[in-house]
């Protein structure tokens, strides 16, 4: 299968700080939001890279708490020897910490990849699940980590909420939640359905690389004009 690539950072449970609330922008608004993000971006791409469904689910594992770059920089080698999770399980969990060592929390990792392969091998004939029930019942995958494999790897209009799009959501906003959950939730009601299938690419790559967290780019923001966060950058 053809390399492919996609932001899937995700970090802890996130819960919002009391700050202004503003209202959420209309439907005609939320429209023409993504439209533009579209335009700008009509095959969004970002960093973290994988081969097929299994690798993915790695690798979005692998990411949590860490960045893309990093973990790329240990699966590109890891993935060369294992890339489906009866070859993972030959290489044992020894091994496969030895590949990961660079990565945070690796000790945990490679314990979570090695089992979770073996649930794979053992209950589901060494394929990735395609439901969100059975795919969070893997070691180290939580309701995030599935609605990135699930939206990346079978096409389903899934948004999974990292930091950067309970950010982005919350600010403009699109949402105004306080839980991840809430704002995935929101969104996933919200977003019209043309959009929703990649919904969660431009949206996590926009609060990377122009919403920032300290100092928002907005003078080269394709919807500043939209967007109605009150402390905008000039």
């Amino acid at each position: 299968m053809k390399k492919a690539a996609i932001g899937a950072t995700l970090a802890r449970p996130i819960v919002a700080r009391a700050t202004r609330a503003p209202e959420p922008v209309g439907p005609e608004t939320l429209v023409e939001i993504f439209s533009r993000l579209r335009a700008a971006d009509p095959e969004p791409r970002a960093e973290l890279e994988f081969l097929n469904p299994y690798t993915l689910l790695v690798a979005v594992v692998l990411s949590a708490q860490a960045t893309d770059v990093g973990v790329n920089r240990a699966t590109g080698p890891l993935f060369a020897v294992a890339d489906n999770p009866e070859a993972m399980l030959a290489l044992g969990e020894e091994q496969v910490r030895g590949f990961i060592r660079t990565i945070g929390l690796f000790n945990t990792k490679a314990k979570n990849v090695v089992a979770l392969s073996r649930i794979l091998v053992e209950q589901h004939g060494g394929a990735v699940p395609r439901s969100q029930a059975e795919l969070q019942v893997l070691p180290g995958v939580g309701a995030k980590t599935a609605s990135v494999v699930l939206n990346v790897a079978f096409g389903e209009p899934r948004i999974a909420v990292d930091t950067h799009i309970f950010r982005v959501a919350n600010r403009i906003p699109l949402v105004v939640a306080a839980t991840t959950d809430k704002v995935q939730a929101g969104l996933e009601a919200l977003v019209p359905e043309p959009f929703r299938l990649n919904a969660h690419h431009w949206l996590i790559l926009f609060g990377r690389y122009v919403c920032k967290a300290r100092k928002p780019d907005c003078p080269r923001c394709p919807i500043a004009d939209l967007c109605r966060y009150p402390d905008k950058t000039v």
